[in-house]
């Protein structure tokens, strides 16, 4: 069974992969991460998890590009070292900019570039890590979605009723439907943002 990434094999996994890449000549690239182990990074929520989310690449002139696809080699890179530290095969990946309804193609919350965190993890490997509030925005996003865990990290990252307003504001230009709507209200309400339900 894979093993589930806390900080430290968190970031021990990221050098081994530099490492790798160093060996074998690739990069440099610059990956956007969010999701589980952004919030570890960022020391927001305290869990493990066992995936490291591509949401953007960078380029050298710091814009962001479509993830979708990844590189090959940085894909093989990370393939190579996850037995090593008894990782998923695809323990890299970009679940949450996959395909047209992804993050990256639907738009990313405003000023989103400015609030990144940028960490080097060695010559041929940068990340940028999400900020706060746009990890609120796409863990409500989720949560409406999907519930079950990305509820318990909206928790963690305890919003404010204006982070929460324009994180559902930005979410329901993701899905524009009534059904979604309604979803998103009934939410906000449950978790105690009755004012944003009403503003919505």
């Amino acid at each position: 069974m894979a093993k589930d990434l806390d900080k430290s094999l968190l970031y021990k996994a990221l050098k081994l992969l530099d490492a790798r890449m160093g060996q074998k000549g690739i990069g440099p690239y610059s990956i956007v991460v969010c999701g589980g182990s952004g919030l570890i990074a960022m020391d927001l929520v305290a869990r493990t998890t066992k995936d490291v989310d591509v949401v953007a690449l960078m380029d050298a002139d710091e814009l962001l590009g479509d993830p979708d696809p990844l590189p090959d080699d940085l894909l093989g890179s990370a393939r190579e070292i996850a037995p090593v530290l008894g990782l998923m095969d695809d323990w890299l990946n970009n679940g949450p900019s996959r395909g047209e309804g992804g993050l990256y193609r639907a738009g990313l919350p405003d000023g989103f570039s400015s609030r990144l965190k940028k960490e080097a993890f060695g010559a041929n490997l940068t990340v940028y890590w999400v900020s706060r509030r746009d990890q609120i925005h796409f863990k409500l996003y989720a949560a409406a979605d999907r519930g079950g865990y990305h509820v318990s990290d909206l928790k963690e990252l305890d919003p404010s009723d204006e982070e929460m307003e324009q994180a559902a504001r930005w979410a329901m230009s993701h899905d524009v439907s009534e059904g979604f709507r309604q979803i998103l209200v009934s939410m906000l309400n449950q978790l105690g943002y009755e004012k944003v339900a009403e503003r919505i």
